[in-house]
């Protein structure tokens, strides 16, 4: 079903537009949880330490992929409210080609440079070769990824999130079963974890990619659509390329912040890699509300409704900071519990540090879920410059203090930073909505 996010009740449109998006994401990060959590049971505090590292890289390299499409989509979205259908598929065209060369040449870098890379992040020792399995097998994924990716952001500029969702639960059922055999039966360690990612990415991929060309066939560009425009090509590069910056910005920050933490050791590292997991899963129903909302804006501003884009705004403020504080009780609350679920009982240090992490950051979700929307808004108008300045500012501080902050508190320094950097973002961005006279 797809959502026509120019009209109607906001607040159900929002919802009904952002929950597919919600859950299928949830599921897609489930691929790397699901990896750490039958690693840290099966395989220990090493195994645990290598697959939480290359979490850290994947999300980053993703990220520019997933911000490639996702700048696409605001494009897609704004033709589609303002119902050009030709320069819709001339736009499928030229994105597809021009995010494709993007995902084939970071496949190659991400080989290229896999030996700086665990370098850089200060992997401890033991987790050096088990990093490296499991990273060069999983770059496999990355080309897949870009396809899965890639049509979703064409059915979502459409308002249709559903079927994305549908194949994603599909992809992680089969991730999970394929981790507990791969690992528990048979034993064949953090490369099993890797290629069980793989082999549903696989899936996904291809099973969006068939829904596509045979339900969809109205999306394809005909043969005289199959060209490179180039106002069509330069709004896509504009706006693909400073969503994928701003998204590799904020990954860059965190693996500056993975490569501080594991400079404190085994410990310390296997609690981030797991505590990590529990924070991304707090407060991602925020950050793809947030995505949603950049649709709900594109859609809108494509459609020149400007009332309708402030209301929108104050709606989507008050169900992110609802759904921020409901996170921050229940994280805080079960801290103990939801590291276990990682890390076995009798890592009790691991569980402590890790605990101590998330009863810090959790009490102030409030600050990401804003910043998200504010990321949404700025990206929706086809401003993706301000959404990269609040990356800049949220990171660089978080990067900044850390360095600077764990040299006095320690680990403690390096949590209380992150907060410090979401809030000073957000009352940037409200300083330059409330400074901007139009849209």
């Amino acid at each position: 079903m797809e959502v026509n996010l120019t009209k109607g009740n906001i607040l159900k449109s929002l919802i009904l537009f952002s929950i597919p998006i919600i859950i299928g994401n949830i599921f897609q990060q489930m691929y790397n949880v699901v990896d750490t959590l039958i690693v840290g049971q099966f395989l220990g505090n090493v195994a645990l330490t290598a697959v939480g590292s290359s979490y850290a890289l994947m999300v980053l390299l993703s990220s520019i992929i997933i911000g490639f499409t996702m700048g696409a989509s605001v494009v897609f979205s704004h033709y589609f409210g303002a119902n050009d259908t030709n320069k819709l598929k001339v736009a499928i065209f030229n994105a597809f080609i021009f995010i494709l060369a993007i995902a084939v040449v970071l496949n190659i870098l991400s080989y290229i440079f896999l030996d700086k890379f665990l370098e850089w992040i200060n992997i401890p020792v033991e987790a050096i070769e088990m990093t490296k399995e499991y990273l060069t097998i999983i770059f496999i994924g990355i080309i897949f990824i870009f396809v899965y990716n890639f049509i979703a952001s064409v059915l979502r500029a459409l308002g249709n999130t559903k079927i994305a969702l549908y194949f994603l639960i599909c992809s992680t059922i089969i991730n999970i079963s394929l981790d507990y055999i791969f690992i528990r039966y048979l034993n064949m360690g953090v490369a099993g974890a890797a290629w069980a990612t793989v082999i549903a990415q696989i899936f996904s991929a291809l099973g969006i990619s068939t829904y596509f060309l045979i339900k969809r066939k109205d999306l394809l560009p005909a043969r005289d659509q199959l060209k490179f425009n180039k106002y069509i090509l330069m709004n896509i590069i504009d706006n693909s390329s400073l969503t994928a910056i701003q998204q590799s910005i904020m990954n860059f920050g965190i693996l500056m912040i993975q490569g501080l933490v594991n400079s404190y050791g085994l410990i310390v590292a296997a609690a981030f890699a797991a505590a990590v997991k529990i924070d991304a899963f707090a407060y991602m129903p925020a950050q793809d509300f947030g995505n949603a909302f950049a649709s709900f804006i594109a859609q809108n501003h494509g459609a020149n409704n400007k009332e309708r884009i402030h209301k929108g705004l104050k709606t989507a403020m008050l169900v992110s900071i609802i759904f921020c504080l409901t996170s921050s009780v229940f994280v805080y609350t079960f801290a103990e519990k939801l590291m276990m679920i990682f890390v076995k009982a009798e890592e009790v240090e691991v569980i402590k540090v890790g605990v101590h992490y998330l009863r810090t950051v959790s009490v102030f979700y409030v600050g990401i879920g804003i910043l998200f929307l504010w990321y949404g808004y700025y990206r929706g108008l086809g401003k993706s410059r301000q959404s990269i300045v609040l990356t800049v500012i949220s990171l660089g501080l978080r990067v900044l203090l850390a360095n600077i902050l764990s040299k006095y508190y320690g680990t403690f320094g390096i949590w209380i930073s992150i907060i410090i950097g979401w809030f000073i973002a957000d009352l940037y961005g409200y300083y330059i909505y409330k400074n901007t006279k139009s849209l």
